[in-house]
């Protein structure tokens, strides 16, 4: 993903606004993140995203997804007609990696 593609669909929150939130705040869990515009409280599609992302800042990493953009939408469509996620689309962008310890829980 580039930085200004969304992360958050529901609210239009880039993946720049959550790695600012995440410097600038370093929220000792995922959850928070929802105070970043609101991320994750509205289809909780980007939940599971958002928590990767944390862990990778809990890491000491630049968070990223590695997954295009059109897939991600595709994938939250998908997600949106049966209810259920594609774990590829976990598994492409790293989403599906263990959480460490003290990462956090649901965005």
């Amino acid at each position: 993903m580039d930085p200004d593609d969304h992360v958050c669909l529901c609210f239009r929150v880039s993946l720049r606004k959550v790695r600012s939130y995440l410097r600038r705040e370093h929220p000792p869990v995922a959850s928070l993140i929802s105070e970043c515009l609101g991320a994750g409280t509205g289809c909780q599609w980007c939940v599971p995203f958002l928590k990767h992302l944390h862990a990778q800042h809990r890491q000491g990493l630049e968070p990223d997804l590695k997954i295009s953009p059109e897939r991600y939408v595709q994938a939250r469509l998908s997600f949106h007609e049966t209810g259920e996620r594609d774990q590829q689309v976990l598994h492409e962008s790293g989403a599906d990696a263990p959480v460490p310890p003290g990462s956090g829980s649901a965005a």
